[in-house]
């Protein structure tokens, strides 16, 4: 295709451009005076004088149009580009002929190939079809210019000139800023909203998108694997124009359900990860030279984790309904892609399609016009920013004020772990009111966490009959969990402001480190804080009377709760349960009762967690976290039930008591969403606890509020431990114990 037509439009009767053949008497008539009016344009003569003798029989527009419309076939030109220009470097650097021609042909003619080259080269050459382009645009836009409004070349010329631009743009991404918009019709710009690496489920498989939502447009393209030292490329899955744009709904869908990744994939990974995290610590140490290699690793395994962790349905469809499913981690992210979606639907876009050539085009300019450039994972994060806290973070939610109507109204707490985040806190429904006052404490555990998300629900009356959720959220917002501001004892005071409405929470945060180290026991009373030994002594029985209140409660009415352990019951809730039990309050059964029941499981992991010794004890914490990390199934077998029926009784006769029951609640996984790994990451962390000697935190760490990866190491190591004895069917006790376990309850 030659670019000369450009310069100096045809006016043969038979000449090709591309597939198209000017073969009509009416063509070659356009041609005539295209030609015509490039001559009069060179020889600088008033151009207005020219426009006013057009005629419609000499319209010229729509050939404007199709020259436009082939100019996609440039593409692998200029792709190709870069190496022409080595080509013919290496070309004279190898033959002296070719360079002697170049120097004569071409002299005065330079390319800089880098910072440090300037060489002689045909240049000029190489380039002269995209200069055409170029001065072929100028044309157009001079001539535009010059065209009445009423004209019916108008709006054609109009359209040649925008995608001519277009791909000017296209083709100079690398050597010009990023664009933050490009041109459209009627002279209206495409401006970027938001982009964002996102999971598609197509087919039953996940893939990793990355999608742009722009002003008129939905957008789902897949990054291209770099080849031949090109730069960053897209690939367009799809599109939907957002006047088009539907948001389904769980009964409007007939897609199949999402596949749940098995959470010990999830956990496999998060050990990879962490693993790999600590051999670029030890790099940076040692100054060694493999931490590229390594960061590459770390950023394909991050990547990974980000495709297989979510599993929260974001459905959209088009006007035929053709419908696409993104997976998300959490309600607030689906919450901001519908808010943005209708806020510009509001603008009332009319629904419109794109040309290949205009789709190519777009594509092409989301490399300049994206805002993320990498998953939103911790390869992202420069060395010295912090790599969020491990540990409880005591989160009261008070209040809300700024409702305009009476509503039931509840709110839920979100942290981020490992790049996405989890739902940790619910409060109780307060009802018909505009101004809530909960006044509810929770303890969050955090992985990592750098925010805190709080979501407002208005609750409905009725639910699917699916079970769906159908809770509409009235407010949303977040806050960044800031290590300085965390680092004092006292309660920090703050409000979240929200679509007009301000929540008012405190947080308080203890570093894992010193919430879990443990003290001497000095207590002779009491339950909470004393050795599981004394107690089971004192109440002349088996299993201490505090896990076999709790378990038998959650058992009654608990086996169903979503996230039942993993979700915070209310904090004074559970302090007032510790003080009753530590009192030997005879009335603890009907506090219990009345109590959330997410409220006695928070007790029963807070007894836990509070023991002098942990229930695997000091001694064996070493011995446990070795042995489940042997490769040979029997040898790991044996291993792991020889040192369990090492424990103490009352610690062996407690923790059977107790796996007994968490395999019952696993058994409701379908309904209650606790599966054994899930209970196993809430449990292994309180059951296993190394002693100050076999920690690897640091005795005086320097960062005191956040974590280094070997302790997500060691908690990985607690969490496979006890998920090793929930995967167990049966385990095998001597004779001489079994008698012991068949009275394990009785007082």
């Amino acid at each position: 295709m030659d670019m000369s037509v450009w310069a100096c439009p045809v006016g043969l009767r038979e000449y090709k451009l591309g597939s198209v053949k000017f073969e009509s008497e009416l063509d070659v008539e356009k041609g005539l005076e295209m030609r015509k009016w490039a001559l009069w344009l060179q020889m600088g003569p008033p151009f207005d004088l020219l426009v006013q003798q057009w005629s419609h029989r000499q319209c010229v527009g729509d050939l404007f149009q199709k020259l436009a419309s082939q100019l996609g076939v440039y593409r692998a030109f200029v792709d190709n580009y870069k190496v022409a220009v080595e080509t013919a470097e290496k070309c004279c650097q190898a033959n002296s002929q070719f360079a002697e021609i170049s120097e004569v042909s071409f002299k005065g003619t330079y390319i800089i190939l880098s910072k440090q080259s300037l060489i002689s080269l045909p240049p000029s050459l190489l380039y002269k079809p995209v200069d055409r382009v170029t001065r072929s645009t100028l044309v157009l836009h001079d001539l535009l210019k010059h065209t009445p409004s009423s004209h019916p070349d108008h709006p054609l010329l109009q359209d040649a000139l925008r995608i001519s631009q277009n791909f000017l743009s296209s083709i100079n991404e690398e050597i010009t800023p990023r664009r933050q918009s490009m041109t459209v019709k009627k002279g209206e710009n495409r401006q970027l909203l938001r982009d964002q690496f996102m999971v598609e489920l197509v087919e039953g498989a996940r893939k990793l998108r990355h999608v742009f939502l722009f002003t008129d447009l939905l957008l789902c393209a897949k990054l291209k694997k770099q080849t031949g030292g090109k730069g960053q490329q897209y690939d367009c899955k799809w599109y939907i124009p957002l006047a088009d744009v539907t948001f389904q709904t769980i009964d409007e869908s007939e897609s199949s359900p999402v596949p749940q990744i098995p959470e010990e994939e999830i956990d496999a990974m998060k050990v990879k990860i962490s693993q790999i995290k600590n051999e670029i610590q030890r790099e940076k140490v040692d100054k060694g030279k493999v931490l590229d290699r390594l960061r590459k690793k770390l950023c394909e395994q991050e990547s990974l984790l980000l495709l297989i962790s979510p599993c929260m349905a974001f459905r959209v469809s088009n006007r035929n309904g053709k419908g696409y499913t993104f997976l998300i981690s959490s309600d607030y992210e689906r919450e901001e892609w519908r808010e943005i979606i209708r806020e510009q639907q509001k603008k009332c876009f009319k629904s419109f399609s794109l040309t290949s050539l205009e789709l190519q085009m777009l594509t092409n300019s989301c490399v300049k016009l994206q805002t993320v450039h990498n998953v939103p994972l911790t390869i992202n994060k420069e060395d010295d920013e912090s790599t969020g806290l491990y540990g409880f973070l005591n989160v009261i939610v008070h209040s809300a004020t700024g409702l305009k109507q009476s509503l039931n109204l509840y709110c839920t707490l979100e942290v981020d772990s490992f790049g996405y985040f989890v739902n940790k806190a619910k409060t109780r429904v307060y009802r018909d009111t505009t101004e809530p006052n909960w006044n509810e404490e929770f303890e969050i555990e955090l992985e990592g966490s750098q925010t805190l998300r709080l979501l407002c629900y208005s609750k409905v009356k009725q639910c699917r009959d699916d079970g769906e959720n159908m809770d509409r959220i009235m407010a949303k917002g977040q806050i960044q969990l800031d290590p300085p501001s965390l680092q004092g004892k006292d309660w920090q005071r703050t409000v979240i402001s929200m679509n007009g409405i301000e929540v008012k929470l405190s947080m308080r945060f203890t570093s894992r480190e010193f919430s879990l180290k443990r003290m001497p026991s000095r207590k002779q009373s009491g339950v909470f804080g004393v050795k599981i030994g004394a107690v089971t002594k004192r109440e002349h029985s088996k299993v201490p009377l505090i896990v076999r209140q709790c378990v038998e409660e959650i058992e009654r009415r608990g086996m169903e709760e979503v996230g039942i352990y993993r979700v915070s019951g209310v904090a004074t809730d559970i302090q007032a349960l510790k003080a009753a039990f530590d009192a030997n309050n005879k009335d603890v059964s009907v506090m219990m009762s009345e109590m959330d029941v997410n409220a006695i499981a928070g007790t029963l992991k807070l007894y836990f967690r509070e023991l002098p010794e942990p229930l695997f004890t000091d001694e064996l914490y070493a011995n446990f976290t070795e042995g489940v990390a042997l490769s040979d199934s029997v040898a790991k077998e044996s291993c792991m039930l020889n040192l369990l029926l090492s424990l103490p009784e009352p610690n062996l006769l407690t923790f059977l008591f107790l796996l007994d029951h968490l395999k019952r609640v696993a058994e409701n996984e379908s309904v209650n969403k606790m599966s054994f790994h899930n209970l196993a990451t809430v449990f292994g962390p309180t059951l296993l606890r190394p002693s100050e000697k076999d920690s690897k935190i640091p005795a005086n760490p320097t960062q005191p509020i956040s974590m280094s990866d070997s302790w997500s190491l060691e908690v990985m190591s607690q969490v496979q431990v006890l998920l090793y004895f929930l995967q167990l069917e049966a385990i095998p006790t001597p004779d001489s114990k079994r008698q012991s376990m068949l009275f394990s309850t009785e007082v």
